[in-house]
């Protein structure tokens, strides 16, 4: 059975976030599912495209400036 939480998380636009959202972990402290998942660093300030995307859950992140 595939969880709903997860699969909109995917098919949705990227989150975007700030460098001062920076070390990046997912889920982010206000996600309303903050405990979906065990807290994970993503590392997309060293991503060419400054995108990634959380191995749990699927959510995409943005950095923008």
């Amino acid at each position: 059975m595939t969880n709903p939480a997860i699969a909109t998380q995917s098919e949705q636009s990227p989150i975007q976030v700030v460098r001062e959202d920076l070390p990046l972990s997912c889920p982010r402290p206000e996600a309303p599912v903050w405990n979906m998942h065990p807290r994970v660093y993503l590392p997309i300030e060293d991503e060419a495209d400054r995108t990634c995307m959380c191995p749990y859950c699927g959510a995409r992140y943005q950095l923008v400036d």
